[in-house]
């Protein structure tokens, strides 16, 4: 039980990474922190059997997406980490590395650029959004932030747990 405490506080911890890194990157790189309000958008249209929209932004709007997106962004977040602990092992809690962390940070771009970008309309990593490269890096920082949140979080939780 102790472990899939950790391991949720692993996933809660990268994610607020990411959310911390969404927001320094605005003033830093010139870019807004992610809507997540559209996700709950593309979340809410799946309950009437919609899961692809030409633009996400343009569907109709769903009650509460806004709530919907960052509990989904969250449980998302949560779910990588089960996946980080699912690869290195529960060791891995114990005395935390930064590759393995890193790898699933870097692995889990593949959920955006092949499931969540298509869906919404963006195209596969972002081929149809106005400056797909920019996109793309921008992917690519906020996973790489990801892994180095669930680093970060994993040598918390061991100070917390040893």
């Amino acid at each position: 039980m102790e472990t899939i405490g950790r391991t949720v506080l692993l996933g809660i911890g990268a994610t607020a990474f990411t959310d911390l890194w969404g927001l320094v990157r605005g003033p830093l790189l010139g870019v807004p922190a992610p809507d997540y309000r559209l996700v709950g958008r593309w979340i809410g249209h799946m309950r009437h059997g919609r899961f692809r929209h030409a633009a996400i932004a343009r569907a109709a709007l769903v009650a509460h997406e806004s709530v919907i997106g960052w509990i989904t962004h969250y449980l998302t977040g949560i779910t990588f980490g089960f996946l980080l602990i699912a690869l290195a092992g529960n060791d891995w809690l114990a005395r935390p590395s930064l590759l393995p962390a890193l790898l699933v940070g870097f692995g889990t771009v593949a959920a955006p650029f092949l499931i969540m970008q298509p869906a919404m309309g963006a195209g596969v990593a972002s081929s149809r959004s106005t400056r797909p490269g920019s996109a793309r890096l921008q992917s690519l920082l906020t996973h790489c932030a990801f892994g180095i949140g669930l680093y970060a979080t994993g040598l918390a939780t061991q100070w917390l747990h040893p």
